[in-house]
């Protein structure tokens, strides 16, 4: 039995931002993740399934919004002990991701104990389960993409700084880009096989580009230079605490690296200060939106095709300021 295809990542239309976003967090996956607002119809797991096919595991594990704790990390059968001398470990959802992508669809509804659980593990990279002093330890490696409409519900700060980037979508999409989606995704729905090999090419790219740069992030310095500047920028954001300043270090390190440089640029920095402080920054900048981030699939072919998304709706990043200032969008029903 064949897997379903899925929408290429390659052929998204638009989202260059948020693409970008989730190609750096598999680059370095310690940078904490993604966590993208928006309101629905983004096509927000479309990205992140996308993701997953750049990933050398394919895997795409989808957390339930009303998951709990032992469906989250997995559990001990201790009574296994009894006959076979070792308790029986039951992997939970934490242990099928790794190697993937996992999703959190409305992240800010879950409990904070579990989102404050999940956090933890994709910064450590290890799940321990603990009952009656039994442990047992996995690999957890995984890129965590979250995703909430803050209309429904904020997440608590703490949690929020936890995740590395955040990345917000806008709704509001101009007529021709409207029609490029749904002319891709009305292809991909007639015959989804054919649309992916007509975009093979370009999603290799894609993928190899994400290999080498995960190759090569070790060999780029985070030098005193970078830091520097980050922890200037930080400070004149009037961020609380450090994990800004790290989250920002590793993000344009990994930004060196996707781009195929040696070292930290500048143009590394201004790509992804909006990624780090959007959700961090308590002061409204001073200075004039940043520019564009460089897209993910520049290096792919078909330039002229536009950059990126699905078939349901484009999901540009918004240019925000304090992240007080919340767009007005619809709950859900």
């Amino acid at each position: 039995m064949t897997d379903t295809p899925h929408f290429p990542l390659s052929a998204v239309v638009g989202a260059d931002d948020l693409k970008l976003a989730l190609c750096l967090t598999a680059i370095d996956p310690k940078i904490g993740g993604v966590l993208i607002e928006g309101p629905r119809g983004m096509a927000k797991s479309t990205l992140a399934r996308g993701l997953a096919d750049l990933l050398a595991s394919g895997q795409f594990v989808t957390l339930p919004l009303g998951a709990t704790e032992e469906r989250l990390v997995g559990t001990l059968d201790l009574d296994a002990a009894l006959s076979d001398g070792r308790a029986q470990f039951s992997p939970g959802v934490l242990a099928k991701a790794d190697g993937g992508v996992l999703y959190v669809d409305e992240v800010n509804l879950l409990p904070d104990h579990l989102v404050d659980l999940l956090l933890d593990v994709a910064a450590s990279g290890t799940n321990v389960v603990e009952r009656d002093g039994i442990s047992h330890r996995h690999s957890a490696k995984f890129v965590l993409i979250g995703t909430m409409n803050p209309e429904e519900g904020e997440l608590r700060p703490q949690l929020l700084d936890r995740f590395g980037l955040n990345v917000a979508l806008s709704g509001h999409t101009a007529p021709a880009e409207r029609g490029q989606i749904i002319r891709r995704r009305l292809d991909f729905d007639s015959d989804p096989q054919a649309f992916c090999t007509q975009w093979e090419t370009a999603q290799q790219g894609l993928r190899e580009r994400c290999e080498n740069a995960r190759s090569a992030l070790a060999g780029i310095p985070l030098d005193d230079a970078a830091l520097a500047q980050i922890t200037e920028r930080c400070f004149a954001a009037g961020v609380d605490g450090l994990r800004a300043d790290l989250v920002w270090l590793r993000a344009a390190r990994a930004h060196a690296a996707w781009r195929a440089a040696e070292a930290i640029g500048e143009e590394d920095i201004d790509a992804v200060a909006e990624f780090a402080l959007r959700h961090r920054r308590r002061e409204q900048p001073s200075s004039s939106p940043q520019q564009p981030a460089q897209s993910p699939e520049n290096a792919a072919a078909n330039p002229s095709e536009g950059q990126g998304q699905w078939g349901d709706m484009p999901a540009p990043a918004l240019a925000t300021g304090s992240r007080r200032e919340i767009p007005s969008w619809p709950k859900k029903p």
